[in-house]
């Protein structure tokens, strides 16, 4: 009966692990991390008019590098505009706290285009963020830097946007305040994508949980 007690300490170490959040994986260039909602209003309201029905809450992503053994990340995001920061910078926001991610990794079919995807990327630093949030305008929102990066192998695909509350079908305070603020009509219908979409997608895959021990 010993190997049943064998097998049974398995189990439980297995499920500790999965319950802690203590996921196996290493982060690898072309590799995407989904960061959760923080308190921003615009945060906010990118995830609640995007959920997927996944369990999804997330409202950035960024593009991971490795550069001589060190973890960087490309992403699109407010003031920064298209920019490549350390990952641990990524994951702590202006007041120092941690900030919860998962990491993603675009399936076999599409890894021999991940070289491109990255130059393309970083060929965008330095361009400013696009607030307005159309497609055709200058700069790059997160999902849509991202989108762009490996659009040559389709991996992800546009689709009409959406600025209402789902609950109520009105276009979100949130949104309207934005949108007042750049004297412009919501772009209700536009093509567009974002970080809930991405993630849902069927071409990618969930690693797991980020934590320090990943970089």
């Amino acid at each position: 009966m010993r190997w049943q007690h064998y097998l049974y300490l398995i189990i439980l170490i297995g499920m500790f692990s999965s319950c802690t959040g203590n996921e196996r994986f290493e982060l690898r260039t072309g590799d995407l991390l989904f960061r959760g909602r923080t308190p921003s209003a615009l945060s906010s309201a990118i995830d609640e008019v995007t959920q997927t029905g996944d369990g999804n809450h997330f409202s950035h992503v960024g593009l991971v590098e490795v550069i001589a053994g060190e973890v960087y990340v490309i992403h699109a995001e407010g003031e920064k505009g298209v920019c490549r920061q350390p990952v641990d910078s990524f994951m702590t926001d202006d007041t120092g706290e941690k900030l919860y991610a998962e990491a993603f990794r675009v399936k076999d079919d599409f890894r021999k285009g991940i070289g491109e995807a990255v130059k393309r990327a970083a060929s965008a630093i330095g361009e400013p963020y696009n607030y307005t949030y159309i497609i055709e305008d200058s700069g790059y929102y997160c999902s849509e830097l991202i989108w762009w990066a490996f659009s040559p192998d389709s991996v992800f695909a546009l689709s009409p946007m959406t600025f209402k509350d789902p609950g109520s079908g009105r276009f979100h305070d949130g949104w309207v305040r934005h949108y007042e603020k750049l004297g412009m009509d919501i772009p209700e219908g536009l093509p567009g994508c974002n970080p809930n979409g991405m993630a849902a997608s069927d071409n990618i895959y969930r690693l797991g949980v980020v934590s320090e021990e990943h970089f």
